[in-house]
């Protein structure tokens, strides 16, 4: 299914810059409406810094989509617990673009994205700190034979189908119990998509820093792959290739539950 609304929840600041960039660039890509969230203080600020950004791109501001051949956009600050109000707009996007956790920043401090990735149902894209120049031109995937990695697949299959150099990304230390990189290859070959398997090694004993080297390898603009938890608790992200990819990444990251 086409792109067609984007949420972009706001924090505010110079944190939002990258992911408003990020998210006005898939507008662009896909004649999708993008959807700024406001969630904190600020909210004159916020709405400039997004009106600037819209207007310098000549993309028209209005409530909603309407079924056009162009991007637009539209701002929106609605009250109650900024987590909640993430997961609930974002189960009716078919993406939601949050900002990359701040230099130094814990990955579990930052609410919008759990909020967006355990709660909403849909795929998220976090933003690198620095905007991209283009997205999903060379996609790689990020495979361990996981329902999670296997579900990450399926949600960039609108991004995969629209270029032709896709990648697979595997490796001994995560793979999981479940289908071998190449009988993903082999899926995606009956789907009429061509691609090649890479199989990368740890940097310095990290397999997220191995995953990171190989797609920058390849000259990667988007990377899909699945998050995982250690259990229920809302607040723990498995602290190995998750969390360093999270807060690692130099491009963006499309992940999903």
């Amino acid at each position: 299914m086409a792109i067609r609304k984007i949420l972009l929840p706001l924090i505010g600041g110079v944190i939002d810059e990258a992911a408003v960039a990020t998210a006005l660039l898939i507008a662009n890509r896909w004649n999708a409406h993008v959807l700024a969230l406001h969630l904190g203080g600020g909210r004159d600020a916020a709405r400039s810094q997004f009106t600037r950004a819209v207007e310098a791109r000549n993309i028209p501001i209005q409530a909603a989509r309407a079924g056009l051949g162009h991007p637009t956009a539209g701002f929106v600050a609605l009250a109650g617990d900024q987590d909640e109000v993430v997961a609930h707009q974002g189960r009716l996007a078919d993406l939601t673009v949050v900002s990359h956790p701040a230099k130094g920043e814990a990955v579990s401090s930052t609410g919008a994205l759990h909020a967006a990735l355990f709660d909403s149902g849909r795929p998220v894209m976090i933003a690198p700190r620095q905007a991209p120049s283009s997205i999903g031109e060379r996609i790689c995937l990020a495979w361990n034979g996981t329902a999670e990695s296997a579900a990450s697949v399926q949600l960039a299959m609108p991004w995969i189908k629209t270029v032709g150099s896709v990648r697979i990304l595997a490796a001994e230390a995560y793979q999981r119990r479940g289908p071998e990189a190449a009988a993903l290859a082999g899926y995606l070959t009956g789907h009429g998509i061509e691609t090649n398997v890479v199989l990368f090694s740890p940097v310095r004993k990290s397999v997220g820093a191995g995953l990171l080297n190989a797609a920058r390898e390849f000259g990667c603009d988007l990377l899909s792959m699945g998050a995982y938890s250690h259990s229920k608790l809302r607040q723990s992200i498995v602290g190995g290739v998750t969390q360093h990819v999270l807060e690692n990444s130099d491009l963006p990251v499309m992940m999903s539950r």
